[in-house]
């Protein structure tokens, strides 16, 4: 299965809204294709996402009818402002584009330049595989045999193009041929947990038990849960992770059962920028993904909705953040920044 694969003049895509009922193959030929498809959630996990982005921008640029070089990179410039805008919370969409311009600013002819951001691109989804799967084997070293674990959303090859990320340890925990169990959450509005969760580890034969989003309070003070985890779209210098709207909760919640709570991401989800979670942006997402289930109204005509896509976990609820480089615990700002030196 290949979430993304680039083609020549195209872009494949597995269109994850369509999953698990079909497997149903996107192919874009323009970069406007790409932002619609990363707007819908057609691909969507943070790693995808950049990856998704820095090919969109390389199919931009082969498509580009510039003559000169400067309006050329002009064009360039445009192509990067639209994907910008289509999600404002993932951060490895604006890495992807912070590294598409540079290697948009190369020496050489309009010609030159297309050919050298393929290659960037190539590399970028090179790297996230790579980084996926150092850190899901890292990971999967918090994990004992008959481990029973609680994850959110999706985080997994689908997420990420590779190996995946929370999904890749409780993967590679398997592979090792410890036993262990899975509890996926639902994860409303969309039901990433309960379409693509599910439907990833069941392909790789490990054991998962299906919940809602409100039931993993009670599995957790029950004891039934030994370890939480889940991905993550942007982690702040001092830890603190904006994940899929409920990771919060669950924090708060297996913080007070005593239950310990991992994030698993790689260094490139980590934005050095900011220095806490309070300023991470929350996506605000269409208000009939809280309103429909599958095309299908659930609430009334005009009921006031709020959907934002992401909540932010403040660092002092997380007992790990585990990237390809190492896994590190508090002090996170001082430890993440001797990681990535």
């Amino acid at each position: 299965m290949k979430t993304i694969e680039w083609q020549e003049d195209k872009l494949i895509i597995l269109d994850q809204t369509a999953l698990p009922h079909q497997e149903f193959y996107l192919e874009l030929s323009n970069y406007l294709e790409v932002v619609s498809a990363i707007k819908k959630l057609q691909v969507r996990g943070a790693p995808a996402i950049g990856v998704a982005t820095a090919y969109g921008i390389a199919l931009g640029a082969q498509n580009s009818d510039a003559d000169t070089t400067k309006e050329f990179l002009n064009e360039i410039e445009e192509i990067c402002q639209s994907f910008s805008a289509a999600r404002p919370t993932a951060v490895n969409l604006f890495h992807a584009i912070k590294r598409m311009k540079l290697a948009s600013q190369s020496d050489g002819n309009v010609s030159l330049i297309k050919s050298t951001l393929i290659r960037e691109a190539i590399k970028i989804h090179n790297e996230e595989k790579e980084a996926t799967a150092h850190l899901s084997h890292l990971g999967a070293k918090l994990i004992k045999n008959d481990f029973t674990i609680l994850t959110h959303c999706n985080a997994g090859p689908l997420a990420t193009t590779g190996y995946g990320t929370a999904l890749g340890i409780i993967i590679a925990a398997g592979e090792e041929g410890k036993k262990i169990k899975v509890f996926a959450d639902e994860t409303r509005p969309l039901l990433q947990g309960a379409r693509l969760t599910t439907w990833e580890l069941m392909r790789k034969g490990i054991t998962v038990t299906l919940i809602t989003d409100s039931m993993a309070g009670h599995f957790l003070s029950r004891g039934k849960i030994d370890c939480v985890v889940v991905g993550a779209d942007r982690i702040a210098q001092n830890g603190d992770t904006a994940n899929k709207i409920g990771t919060y909760s669950l924090a708060v919640l297996a913080k007070e059962n005593n239950v310990p709570f991992y994030v698993a991401a790689p260094v490139s989800t980590i934005d050095f920028s900011l220095k806490s979670g309070e300023d991470i942006p929350i996506e605000e997402r269409n208000p009939e993904e809280v309103t429909h289930i599958g095309g299908m109204r659930i609430a009334p005509e005009g009921v006031r909705t709020a959907n934002p896509a992401f909540d932010v976990t403040p660092h002092r609820y997380i007992s790990a953040i585990i990237t390809e480089k190492g896994i590190v615990r508090e002090p996170y700002q001082t430890q993440m920044s001797k990681l990535c030196r």
